[in-house]
């Protein structure tokens, strides 16, 4: 199996500590694994390792994501929930990487702060893997990159604009990735929702390199002109007090993906979204701000969503064949 193991032992915390080279692989191998997996060819071979889920942040793909992709390769998973684990509570960080990496082969952590999941990598002796953090979502965006490339053939010369509140974890690793890629990134906002200016500034430097451009821009319409990709998430993160809601739908829905925005891009242009998506009032959160706002969807509309043009769930499955390369090759 082509790159099985040529990270092996290496951590995955964020796509700034690997090579364009290397993320290449990893889609590579990603790619080789998705078609096994269709063929119905077992590729078990992780067989007998162990891996521990520490999940501070809960989660449908991530979690679901990591566990198929290590029964896949024959590995056993224990998952811990946000009251399974002591982790910074009773227990520190350092000494639960140690305990933890003396009875596993592999420890996965989706959370909060970048800084808990670097120093469970400095504590842990096995390879550390980021699920999400508030500052990075690298797993994710391994996913998007293979999306677009069996769409498209290809990454360079991509033009992405990503669509919203683009100062976290989804906006900081999809500029990141498509720096080092050598794609052109467009964060379309208001200037408040850009991201930090030290990453804007680091992305720009590795974008000299590859050939990408890095963009931040307050209007819509040029932002979208020839865009093969449209990409947005969820205007209130996970962990994020009720009442930015307000702050949010009143700057952001400019910035809607709707049938507008689409027409502005290129006639082959995709959306793409990492999921879950306010594109109705079918869920609890979604209702409650409908009813309040008197909208039917947030950051993007369900004509948008359900639309031809959307890649949403081929996006969500790459999530298990591209995890499923990130242990294969540091295992």
């Amino acid at each position: 199996m082509n790159n099985a193991g040529f990270l092996k032992g290496r951590d995955f915390l964020k796509l700034l500590d690997f090579t364009p080279e290397e993320i290449e692989k990893l889609i590579e191998l990603s790619s080789e694994l998705k078609k096994m997996k269709k063929n119905g060819v077992p590729h078990k071979i992780c067989e007998g390792k162990n891996i521990a889920l520490i999940f501070e942040k809960t989660s449908t793909r991530t979690r679901c994501s990591f566990e198929v992709a290590a029964y896949d390769l024959g590995m056993h998973v224990t998952y811990l929930d946000p009251t399974g684990s002591q982790i910074g509570k009773k227990e520190s960080i350092a000494d639960t990487a140690r305990v933890l990496a003396s009875l596993y082969d592999g420890i996965e952590y989706r959370g909060y702060g970048q800084e808990i999941v670097e120093e469970l990598a400095k504590y842990s002796k096995v390879p550390v893997w980021n699920g999400l953090t508030n500052e990075f979502h690298p797993t994710q965006i391994l996913a998007d990159f293979l999306t677009i490339k069996e769409k498209f053939g290809k990454l360079d010369g991509i033009k992405f604009v990503y669509m919203g509140d683009a100062r976290y974890n989804m906006g900081n690793s999809l500029m990141v990735g498509c720096a080092k890629m050598g794609m052109d990134f467009v964060a379309c906002a208001p200037k408040k929702y850009f991201p930090a200016p030290e990453l804007v500034a680091e992305c720009k430097k590795i974008a000299k390199e590859t050939g990408a451009t890095i963009t931040l821009c307050e209007d819509v319409k040029t932002s979208l002109e020839g865009a093969d990709v449209i990409y947005t998430d969820v205007w209130v993160s996970m962990g994020e007090p009720a009442e930015v809601w307000e702050e949010r739908i009143k700057d952001l829905t400019p910035y809607q993906v709707n049938s507008a925005a689409m027409a502005l891009a290129k006639e082959s242009a995709v959306f793409m979204h990492c999921l879950p998506s306010f594109h109705d009032l079918n869920t609890k959160v979604g209702a409650e701000m409908g009813e309040r706002f008197g909208i039917t969807a947030m950051e993007v509309t369900d004509e948008v969503f359900e639309s031809e043009a959307s890649i949403v769930f081929e996006e969500a499955e790459n999530r298990m064949h591209t995890i499923k390369a990130v242990m294969a090759a540091t295992l």
